[in-house]
């Protein structure tokens, strides 16, 4: 087998982008370059008059959290695909010579990230790129949550009382090394889902509820372009409704209806945007033991037209990005989904712009 040649690695990459890469689509769309001053202020890397090793390019670092967002890859999985795959080599601008930030350099760029909560000035930074762009948020917004899973904990009951209460139970206390592998802030919740027809064509006249652990995702999109312009991280037993009055509306929107499924609908919720200017598409609640009246129906009926966007949204992040929770601690779950949702609107983003570029 011949040595391969310089000439060889560029009619292979040229060959990869005839088949269409997606990363080498995201560098001609997205200038990576507009991170750069909320990473070099959140990394705060010294000026490396004391010696040792530089860092790595920080914008580079966060490509690699983009290209491990996109495939959900675990830190060791990154580094080798680095290695290995010429597309992710030209997305980085790597030669195969270079050095390749390994799986511990890549927990800790990371970590820094999460823990000066770095996360919410790159969403807004890249959602200010949006802007510029044309893509302001339109024709009202649409809220809805997702659960997304992480590793179950066996915790005994008295830990799960502890752990609910804000207790760090007792016997974790003297054993760092287990309290550190524990999460305290993923919660179980039942995630209810329609009952399914039987073999003999009958369908159980109550729903399935599953047992379910670990965080949710909450969002607003903008009804027009359909981006993430607002987002929070909760446990997964937390309240859909009660996080509407807790910064989840975009004031900039420049329509003012909200639509949400029944889990907003509330005289709180109500109050609370009839107050700030918006107005409530909210879907209408059955009465308890009397019939729907049929002006309710139809009219959720055509709100669930526009409502149902919204879930696009998680079904893409779900089945493109495996949205999944591998880290412990709501803080850290906050950094993974808050990445996705940034990696959500790339998408978008290049989807819109190869639809602007064709029409």
């Amino acid at each position: 087998m011949k040595q391969a040649g310089f000439f060889d690695v560029e009619e292979r990459l040229a060959r990869l982008s005839g088949l269409g890469d997606q990363l080498e689509a995201f560098s001609r769309t997205v200038d990576f370059e507009v991170f750069r001053p909320d990473l070099e202020q959140a990394l705060a890397y010294s000026d490396g008059s004391k010696g040792g090793r530089p860092p790595f390019d920080p914008v580079l670092m966060l490509k690699i959290l983009m290209i491990q967002t996109l495939n959900n890859l675990s830190d060791e999985r990154t580094e080798y695909l680095i290695n290995d795959r010429l597309s992710f080599m030209r997305f980085l601008g790597l030669g195969l010579s270079d050095r390749v930030p390994d799986a511990k350099t890549v927990w800790l760029f990371r970590e820094r990230l999460t823990q000066v909560g770095a996360i919410e000035g790159l969403f807004n930074r890249f959602d200010t790129t949006l802007r510029n762009a044309g893509y302001l948020p339109m024709s009202g917004q649409i809220l809805d949550a997702t659960l997304v899973a992480a590793p179950k904990q066996r915790n005994t009951n008295a830990e799960k009382a502890d752990l609910r209460a804000g207790r760090i139970p007792e016997d974790w206390q003297d054993k760092p090394s287990k309290l550190s592998h524990k999460d305290r802030h993923a919660r179980w919740t039942l995630k209810f889902t329609k009952a399914t027809r039987q073999d003999d064509g009958t369908i159980p006249s109550t729903d399935l509820a599953i047992p379910f652990f670990g965080y949710k995702s909450h969002v607003s999109i903008d009804r027009k372009y359909r981006f993430i312009r607002k987002w929070k991280t909760t446990d997964a037993a937390a309240s859909d409704g009660a996080r509407l009055r807790e910064g989840l509306l975009d004031k900039s929107n420049t329509a003012s209806t909200v639509w949400a499924d029944t889990a907003y609908r509330s005289k709180a919720n109500e109050d609370f945007m009839e107050k700030e200017g918006f107005v409530s598409k909210v879907h209408r609640k059955k009465p308890h033991l009397k019939p729907m009246p049929r002006h309710f129906q139809r009219s959720n009926v055509g709100k669930s037209v526009i409502r149902s966007r919204v879930e696009h949204v998680f079904a893409d992040q779900k089945s493109q990005t495996g949205l999944f929770i591998r880290t412990v601690g709501i803080t850290r779950a906050t950094m993974r989904i808050g990445l996705a949702n940034i990696v959500y609107n790339m998408r978008r983003f290049l989807f819109l712009e190869r639809l602007k570029a064709n029409s």
